[in-house]
């Protein structure tokens, strides 16, 4: 009798960047970094509560909203670097204040190549179109910023502590969330949580957080439809194991809102604050309106563009810290080890004034192979499929 074949592994696209190794290194740090996570969510709660918001680059839909409410005094019991914390946030004016709050939010880089052990150590969810904010509920308010540090909404809700009505435990005691605001229903959804009834969250698992996102929420009427008392429902979001199943269900299932792409959290990753690898966002046409980026008139150039920080003084209307749009030539590119090399940019004017940073280098990269060798749905079922035959080959190895 003839021995049976052994299944064809399915083909993985070849990997071209550094993505995994910098994964590895990020995993190490945040084991090896314990910081004072009370202080941090305390010093963060204070200054999305207090902070003047920066108005000079706040557009008329990024407009504060308000209710009526009576502006109560309260004191802060914070730690010395807490308090220090604070204090420089709320004097930050204009464009460094922008990017303070922009350095807050954990930011996922962008897929470039896929990461091995999808489906035993990733989560995946559909990311909802919308603004990103942070929304802080305390003290019988509450108020949401979005990435630049403008208030988008203060308001009534039914989080803890979250208007004047329903105030339990400490008036101060304060709860943050990670939300995207998807105004077609006028819904916060939730993508992660720092903090619950002054518990941080900083340093839990992702897997830990979505946890507490969907026990927590339950717990509350933050879910029930707007009222006067609880200005705008709060959601949370779909997050599945990413297995076969549970990509194809965040890719192709239907969800309440908008879709704009698919982001994927590592389980043991920790919030971390600014651009992390252990998150990951991707997009294809199926899953976005918006895969390659457009230029100032919503157009797609005939070449990439991206967006770079003037680091030295070169042209006397320019200063450090400026932000520029460049136009790439294909044939200035090269991948290197994992990297990027531009041998030629030529210059095309200055972004949107609310922007707050550059393009990372891991966007940069994902347009470069959105424009010639994308990262395909295929290839991302293909990454699950060989884990899944390694997994059955080691069990086999086992077993004998």
């Amino acid at each position: 009798m003839a021995p049976t074949p052994e299944p064809r592994r399915p083909y993985k696209r070849p990997a071209i960047s550094d993505q995994q190794r910098r994964r590895e290194l990020a995993l190490q740090a945040q084991s090896a970094r314990r910081a004072d996570a009370q202080a941090r969510a305390r010093a963060l709660a204070t200054s999305l509560l207090t902070t003047r918001a920066p108005t000079a680059a706040t557009s008329r839909d990024e407009e504060e909203e308000e209710y009526e409410h009576e502006e109560e005094e309260e004191e802060r019991e914070l730690t010395a670097s807490g308090v220090a914390a604070a204090a420089a946030a709320s004097r930050l004016r204009g464009s460094e204040a922008r990017r303070w709050f922009a350095r807050q939010v954990m930011l996922p880089e962008w897929m470039v190549d896929a990461p091995p052990h999808l489906a035993t150590d990733w989560h995946v969810f559909a990311r909802p179109s919308g603004k990103r904010c942070l929304v802080v509920s305390s003290n019988g308010m509450t108020i949401s910023r979005v990435r630049n540090g403008s208030i988008l909404h203060r308001f009534p809700s039914a989080l803890p502590n979250g208007s004047k009505r329903d105030i339990s435990g400490p008036a101060s005691s304060y709860s943050i969330l990670d939300c995207i605001f998807h105004e077609p229903d006028e819904t916060y959804y939730i993508i992660d949580m720092i903090c619950w009834r002054g518990y941080s969250l900083y340093d839990c698992t992702a897997e830990f957080r979505f946890f507490w996102v969907n026990s927590k929420i339950a717990e509350t009427s933050a879910g029930d439809p707007p009222s006067t008392y609880h200005r705008y429902r709060f959601s949370a979001l779909p997050v599945y194991e990413c297995t076969l199943e549970g990509l194809q269900a965040a890719y192709s299932g239907s969800m309440p809102y908008v879709k704009d792409g698919l982001v994927f959290y590592n389980k043991h990753a920790h919030y971390q604050a600014g651009i992390t690898p252990l998150a990951l966002v991707w997009k294809d046409e199926t899953c976005s309106q918006y895969v390659i980026d457009t230029n100032n008139k919503g157009e797609i150039p005939s070449e990439q563009h991206l967006v770079l920080e003037l680091l030295e003084d070169g042209k006397s209307n320019l200063r450090p810290g400026n932000l520029l749009r460049f136009a790439v030539r294909d044939e200035s590119v090269k991948l290197m080890d994992g990297k990027m090399h531009i041998g030629q940019l030529q210059f095309v004017g200055k972004p949107n004034r609310a922007r707050a940073f550059a393009d990372s280098h891991s966007k940069v990269l994902f347009q470069y192979a959105a424009r010639h060798v994308p990262l395909r749905i295929e290839d991302l079922v293909a990454s699950i499929q060989s884990n899944n035959m390694e997994v059955e080959s080691t069990d086999v190895e086992m077993q004998d």
